[in-house]
């Protein structure tokens, strides 16, 4: 995500952006036939041929509504997703402060100083899972390895009773939910507490199912080639509809349309799967740091810096 400093009005429309980048290529074509048209119109008087510009007028206010129509489904997929990880952030916090908070040894359960000891460490072992869940899901829905960053938080050992599984988030979650029936069978929680903790592993699996909702049911294909091919068609015809008006200005008013239409095109597919690594994509990584940073702060360790913007991109 683009977190750098806020630039003035003529900074952002000379060098904010980066429509550009992905549409550069096609921008150009669209361009170079424009000219092409344009040079043999005006050098070849029997090859006089136009489309005037009512079709033009016709297919380019609904190409722009539609256009704005998937751009704002691409972004409520994006609204979505951020509003998701932010509530893993909240949950995340809230189970740390229940277990901090509601793990203590009943009246009933074996009292003394290696009873503080095992909870200490049951408290410890359990957050880490918390910090852990994060990154794994923040790494299964870019599709690549957790296991790496799980090495440094959660053991070795849990690592490797956790590389057999094909969902490593929920996998985790499973382990979370083990911890708390092996508190409640050693009467280190009331049983009263037990359905908080629940509710909230089950607010966690409630975010990895939307989460992976949004990433594995993207908007139809159909409609998606369909804009694609209007947009391209539009662009590369529109020449034949301004040469009789415009004559050797065509080129550069077909360049300034060209790059608005195939820019909107271009945010769409951008905005589409808001859990990549594009610029515009949401900062997966950075929400994860913030997780663990909170989290180790409760626990007393030495947090990790949090994660700088590279060239004013936050991933």
């Amino acid at each position: 995500m683009w977190v750098d400093r806020k630039r003035s009005w003529i900074e952002m429309v000379a060098l904010g952006g980066f429509a550009l980048p992905h549409i550069w290529t096609r921008t150009i074509i669209i361009t170079a036939i424009s000219i092409v048209v344009t040079v043999i119109y005006e050098e070849v008087p029997q090859l006089h041929y136009s489309l005037t510009s009512t079709p033009f007028t016709l297919v380019g206010l609904p190409l722009g509504i539609f256009l704005g129509f998937r751009n704002n489904a691409a972004y409520d997929r994006f609204w979505e997703g951020r509003k998701l990880w932010g509530s893993l952030v909240n949950t995340s916090r809230s189970i740390t402060r229940q277990v901090l908070t509601l793990i203590e040894p009943q009246p009933d359960a074996l009292q003394g100083p290696e009873t503080a000891d095992e909870i200490k460490k049951f408290e410890t072992r359990f957050i880490h899972l918390v910090i852990g869940y994060g990154h794994a899901l923040r790494h299964h829905l870019r599709d690549t390895s957790p296991f790496e960053a799980l090495e440094h938080i959660v053991g070795e050992d849990e690592t490797n009773y956790l590389r057999g599984s094909e969902n490593v988030p929920y996998a985790i979650l499973q382990r979370m939910g083990e911890l708390v029936v092996d508190a409640r069978r050693k009467k280190w929680i009331h049983p009263f507490h037990v359905p908080v903790l629940e509710a909230s592993l089950t607010s966690l699996t409630d975010i990895q199912g939307g989460c992976e909702r949004i990433k594995s049911t993207p908007i139809p294909y159909s409609y998606t080639v369909l804009m694609h091919r209007i947009v391209a068609f539009y662009c590369a015809l529109l020449p034949f509809g301004l040469m009789d008006s415009i004559k050797w200005a065509t080129p550069f008013v077909v360049l300034a349309i060209s790059y608005c239409f195939l820019g909107l095109d271009a945010i769409g597919d951008e905005l589409e799967q808001p859990f990549g690594v594009d610029i515009n994509d949401l900062p997966l990584k950075g929400i994860s740091r913030t997780i663990e940073r909170n989290l180790r702060e409760r626990l007393g360790e030495a947090a990790p810096p949090p994660l700088e913007a590279e060239r004013g991109v936050l991933t």
